[in-house]
């Protein structure tokens, strides 16, 4: 059996009720995909996108800044309590195979950053738009609604999870490679 997806959804924990609604439409989005919600577990854009997922049937993946379960919105289906506080954005971006920003503040930027640092595709739905020295950096791929966002996720995720082709020149039979044979 092939283990689902996992993508990450972030953003920040006071949305304007428009960003809430994105957020609940994309986590219904990828309940309804078969793939697992990962988030900072706590409310707004996690809330709103736990709610979604949870509503759909899907399962949510908290993982938290404090120490206690209990601070986990009611949403997340498995706390994951780190006691690391905004260092846990790391692992929010990293235990998935993409990403989807919803809006956001500055920690929603450093899950962009980590993210992109470790290769993980970002799909950005209403959020940041980053620039170098003044000219537009378009490595967060733009979405125009949570089911554009949700579909280029799982085909980024899916791209990343294919199987590797034997290699060049082996038979697939535990070559290293062609000069180690």
């Amino acid at each position: 059996m092939t283990p689902p997806l996992i993508i990450a959804v972030i953003g920040e924990n006071d949305p304007a009720p428009e960003i809430a609604g994105l957020a609940e439409a994309v986590g219904a989005e990828i309940a309804s995909a078969g793939a697992v919600l990962v988030c900072g577990g706590l409310g707004g854009v996690m809330e709103a996108a736990c709610r979604g997922a949870r509503t759909n049937g899907g399962v949510t993946i908290g993982i938290l800044p404090g120490t206690r379960p209990g601070d986990a919105n009611p949403y997340v289906t498995y706390p994951i309590p780190t006691g690391l506080g905004h260092a846990r954005n790391i692992l929010v971006a990293r235990s998935a195979q993409a990403v989807i920003a919803i809006g956001g503040k500055y920690g929603t930027l450093s899950e962009i950053a980590f993210a992109m640092i470790e290769g993980i595709p970002v799909i950005g739905l209403h959020t940041w738009e980053l620039r170098r020295q003044g000219i537009g950096d378009d490595s967060v791929l733009r979405a125009s609604n949570p089911q554009g966002a949700v579909r280029m996720a799982l085909e980024a995720a899916r791209k990343r999870t294919a199987p590797l082709p034997p290699p060049r020149g082996g038979s697939g039979g535990g070559d290293i490679c062609e000069i180690c044979g």
